[in-house]
């Protein structure tokens, strides 16, 4: 079983898996040292064109894909002073932390045709596999997801979310 690094902040809230762990923009360094050394100067949500990035809990920068998928520009990496970033690489695929998960709520998983996430998936990534009864459930191959959200931006009933997965800290 993997050993789950939980922020004090998490403890005292009560989240002593790490189940309820904040989206962090891109590129940032392991929870500890980004809280170590991130001055909370919003620079890295000032910088961010597809405005992902907002003052979390503790005033803290978390990503929200509410308006759209990162593009892995790269901006937010640059603007940060205070070092809370590493250095930014080419592929996109180690800059996330968290893949995509689709939960029971999917419409499609529930006999509706709906595959918003699999057709805004630039990766393409996310498979429709057919099951019993005709009904269709998204598939997300979470060794290629890159974690830019896009899936769950679009998602109707918000089935979609981003987790934190151990494949994501191999790539990174």
């Amino acid at each position: 079983m993997a050993e789950v690094a939980v922020s004090r902040r998490q403890f005292l809230r009560g989240d002593v898996r790490g189940a309820r762990a904040p989206l962090r923009p891109p590129w940032v360094l392991d929870e500890a040292d980004f809280l170590a050394r991130c001055t909370r100067c919003d620079d890295c949500a000032a910088a961010c064109r597809a405005s992902l990035i907002r003052r979390g809990s503790g005033g803290y920068p978390e990503v929200a894909f509410d308006s759209g998928p990162c593009t892995f520009c790269g901006d937010c990496a640059a603007a940060c002073k205070a070092g809370a970033f590493k250095e930014v690489r080419g592929a996109s695929l180690g800059a996330f932390a968290h893949r995509a998960v689709v939960g029971d709520r999917c419409l499609a998983a529930n006999g509706v045709v709906c595959r918003a996430c699999g057709d805004q998936c630039a990766a393409r990534v996310i498979r429709f596999r057919l099951a019993v009864g005709g009904r269709s459930y998204p598939m997300v191959d979470v060794a290629r997801c890159n974690g830019c959200g896009g899936c769950a931006a679009v998602c109707p009933v918000q089935a979609v979310a981003m987790r934190a997965s151990e494949m994501a800290e191999a790539a990174a």
